[in-house]
């Protein structure tokens, strides 16, 4: 037999470190992708938020509207309110379902009050049922 390139190394003993042994989940974390943009994906996921944008009524609309937000205003009926909440970061907003009764109307801010402490602003108002 020949003497190869590596015979005076070949049946060493693996070398023995002096360091603690990783973990699984540590030895992962060393592999796991770097961010370079900080905030990224937080922005990606704003933008891929879906948002409604508000519906517009037409006049025989809105004099329906201020029909029924009269009736329930004087006869002190408990209503169901679907309004359109504008969105704090993007354009659009989404509607939601208030419900009580109407204890207060305030024609400067142009906007109601129900028993539940919710404030709408009539302008927002898509309709208004009596329960």
């Amino acid at each position: 037999m020949s003497a190869g390139k590596y015979d005076d190394i070949i049946r060493l003993t693996r070398p023995i470190s002096h360091h603690p042994r990783m973990s699984d989940l540590q030895r992962a974390a060393q592999f796991s992708p770097f961010a370079a943009l900080s905030g990224y994906e937080e922005a990606i996921e704003e933008q891929a938020r879906y948002t409604n944008s508000k519906i517009e009524l037409d006049e025989m609309e809105v004099q329906e509207l201020d029909r029924k937000l009269r009736d329930a205003a004087e006869n002190g009926a408990r209503v169901e309110i679907i309004r359109f909440v504008p969105d704090e970061r993007k354009a659009g907003g989404r509607y939601e379902t208030v419900s009580g009764r109407i204890v207060k109307t305030d024609p400067i801010q142009k906007g109601l009050y129900l028993d539940t402490g919710a404030k709408v602003i009539i302008e927002d108002i898509l309709d208004i049922d009596r329960l």
